[in-house]
């Protein structure tokens, strides 16, 4: 370390070249090294550059030596990144024992040295998620808690949660608990806790959660005193992500000299659903009083066109500590903006436009999206014009496992024989069904030259099976025969529904009440939908055996396919924006759920997106979704109306056009969550709509053709077209015929 130091401070009365590229509020930030400081760094203003340069000016000015700063982060790509800038900057000089690192890391470091203040050994382990789950499995069968209804990533999910908020077990308050577990998780909570200890192992919460209590007892006085006299300068990246567990361990690590300098966006605070506090960021002049606040607002990204479109659209955002990004290049592109009839036109448009950017690299081109099942549409059509692409973040739709396990019924229901589909699902939902009876089943079906459909079907006639297996496996088999008798009788989408609601597989998800499972239900509803488009179940099952086979190892340059989520911190030259529609963006149940606080969240997610384009972004929204087969009129997205109209060139495909100012699009109020948007009928250029909507009454649409209304529930119409089935239509969108 000696050989370090010397070598930083025989730089100290040089010219300061590494502040020569900064510019004046960049520099004002590095400089600014005495007490509380909060950079709000707009997307794309040099974040890290500050930071990193911060550190290096600290230790050529001679106002800290490497131990006495500590830089956090989120992630280990960014600690990684942080210190291969700083030794770059300091001419190579090694900086891997630095306190450089996430919260996690850097409060495992902590713990090690004190874990006897919390009756732990210094060499205790860390469990990972699958010991932490399985641990509370063993706990809650102990307990009697049916792991089937409270599955153990659950139970994982609700202590974590705690844990995000410091809340040991005897903080945890009668409202926390309700009637979580039939009551008993707070001593599920309780005895993990004791279990952990007396393993001498911690999990990822513990980290920061021991060392908070470790901080907070007087008793341990001196350890408190060693971190205040050792970290003279604190530099955080992200401080709008932290949450409530994160914030008390950097005040308490920061009390002394309150020299932080917290890095951060207000405005890219996206992810409240996992913990992440936006209040933080907000009350940081008052958690340190004499704070200051330095502004980065030139942006070195967008074109100023994306830049002002963004910033218009945020501004509606009452809790923010405000700014506005600009841009020193060039005007660029308007933000294109197109309505289409429905996501397989939007597919369409999209993957046209994609095709006009001839001379531009794909790697530079990116379809945002706000839920994992819009991503199929893209995918069939990308592979039908063979335009390379990739899901980041997440499976190929056909090969997330939800999706594999619904075809798997389908594959069972047309082909008994299917060995690999029936062992797929035998025990999915769980039936009991374990691997000792596949191994018998194996074994009869081998000896008796059957498939294992065909050999339980056997052993259920002959009920060669004990009564409890028994029961289960005839109500499997029962299934399949009444699916395989419904094929000639009902549509093939409303079979593919049928099955995974009666074979308990949707209710499956619907009972995990983990993040993941909502998306696996949307993305088993887009299923059904896709089932739809094709002639029958067969021709259905061909094409995705083709689409898996197509799917294989493409090198080359692709679109990127990713959520709005996994796009932050991210940039490209061209961006996809789809699916901006109320309900699905700003996504209903999160607004439902969380009211103005979620919808805040939901603007700034968009205001990400946009922000992700260097050059253009492109903002689509359909008149229509189908979902589990049936179509379902969209109301464009309020975001839509809350950009600058002089910044939008706007496109229609449907006929009419629908979301922006100068279409009728009335203003949301705020004020109440539970709003939602109205569009005048004149921006339907069809004949009146108010006639007498009821039963037996023939109608016209104007895409499924003509039909005969069978049921009316006020504008909700079901209707049989004469060529395209059922559907569930707004009376809007169908005319009477005279």
């Amino acid at each position: 370390m000696t050989l370090q130091l010397n070598h930083i401070k025989k730089d100290k009365d040089m010219t300061k070249d590494y502040l020569l590229e900064l510019n004046p509020e960049q520099k004002k930030a590095v400089e600014t090294t005495k007490g509380a400081l909060l950079v709000l760094a707009g997307a794309g203003t040099g974040k890290t550059r500050v930071l990193t340069t911060r550190i290096v000016h600290l230790l050529k000015s001679g106002e800290a030596a490497p131990h006495q700063i500590m830089a956090v982060t989120f992630t280990n790509k960014a600690a990684t990144e942080m210190k291969e800038r700083v030794s770059s900057l300091l001419d190579g000089v090694p900086v891997a024992s630095w306190w450089v690192g996430t919260f996690h890391s850097l409060s495992a470091r902590m713990l090690r040295r004190h874990a006897d203040r919390i009756g732990l050994n210094s060499n205790f382990i860390i469990l990972d998620i699958d010991d932490q789950q399985r641990l509370l499995k063993q706990i809650a069968i102990d307990i009697g808690i049916d792991v089937k209804k409270w599955n153990p990533k659950l139970l994982a999910s609700i202590i974590d949660g705690w844990k995000n908020k410091a809340k040991r077990p005897k903080d945890i308050s009668f409202d926390d608990v309700l009637d979580i577990v039939d009551g008993k998780m707070l001593k599920i909570y309780e005895i993990y806790q004791a279990r952990l200890k007396s393993l001498s192992a911690c999990d990822f919460g513990d980290l920061l959660l021991h060392m908070i209590e470790i901080l907070k007892d007087p008793k341990n006085k001196d350890i408190l005193d060693l971190y205040h006299d050792q970290f003279r300068y604190m530099l955080v990246d992200e401080y709008q992500d932290t949450n409530v567990a994160q914030y008390l361990w950097l005040r308490l690590l920061a009390q002394k000299y309150k020299n932080i300098c917290c890095v951060g966006d207000d405005d890219q605070s996206i992810y409240g659903w996992r913990g992440a506090e936006i209040n933080n960021i907000l009350r940081f002049e008052k958690d340190f009083l004499d704070a200051k606040i330095i502004r980065l607002e030139q942006n070195y990204r967008s074109t100023p066109q994306i830049l002002q479109a963004a910033n218009t659209l945020i501004s509606h955002n009452n809790n923010r500590l405000g700014k506005e990004l600009w841009s020193a290049e060039k005007m660029g592109e308007k933000i294109h903006l197109q309505n289409v009839w429905d996501s397989k036109q939007e597919a369409i448009e999209i993957n046209a436009e994609i095709k006009k950017l001839k001379q531009v690299n794909l790697n530079n081109i990116a379809i945002l999206v706000r839920a994992g099942f819009q991503t199929r549409e893209f995918e069939e059509r990308f592979m039908t014009t063979n335009l390379p692409y990739r899901v980041v973040g997440g499976l190929r739709f056909y090969e997330r496992a939800e999706i594999r396990d619904a075809i798997a019924y389908f594959r069972l229901l047309i082909q008994p024989a299917d060995d690999l589909a029936f062992e797929r699902i035998i025990n999915k939902p769980k039936r009991g069904i374990g691997k000792a009876t596949i191994g018998n089943l194996h074994a009869f079906a081998k000896e008796n030259n059957l498939s294992l459909y065909a050999a339980s079907l056997e052993l259920v006639k002959k009920q060669a099976l004990r009564p409890k297996l028994l029961i289960k496996l005839k109500e499997f088999i029962d299934n399949f025969e009444s699916w395989r008798m419904q094929m000639s009788e009902i549509p093939h989408s409303e079979l593919a529904e049928n099955i995974l609601n009666e074979s308990g597989y949707i209710d499956m998800w619907k009972s995990d009440k983990s993040i993941e499972a909502e998306g696996k239900i949307e993305n088993l509803k887009e299923l059904v939908g896709a089932i739809a488009e094709f002639e029958n179940l067969h021709s259905f099952l061909e094409h995705i055996a083709l689409v898996m086979e197509t799917q294989k190892n493409i090198n080359q340059d692709m679109v990127t396919i990713m959520t709005l989520h996994a796009a932050k911190g991210l940039e490209f030259d061209y961006v996809f924006l789809p699916g901006w529609e109320e309900g699905l963006f700003p996504n209903q149940k999160a607004i439902d759920e969380g009211g103005i606080k979620s919808l805040e969240e939901e603007r700034r997610l968009a205001y990400v997106g946009l922000t992700r384009a260097k050059k253009k972004a492109y903002i689509f929204h359909a008149s229509n979704r189908q979902i589990f087969g049936n179509w379902t009129d969209c109301i464009p997205s309020r975001f839509i109306s809350e950009l600058p109209e002089d910044l939008v060139e706007a496109k229609s495909d449907s006929g009419f056009y629908r979301g922006h100012k100068s279409c009728n699009l009335s203003h949301f109020d705020n004020s109440t969550d539970t709003n939602r948007a109205y569009i005048s009928t004149n921006t339907v250029n069809t004949k009146e709509k108010t006639g007498n909507f009821q039963a037996g009454v023939r109608v016209k649409h104007s895409k499924f053709g003509t039909g005969t209304i069978l049921t009316a529930d006020g504008d909700k119409l079901e209707i049989s077209f004469d060529t395209a089935g059922r559907k569930k239509i707004i009376s809007r969108f169908v005319e009477i015929i005279s």
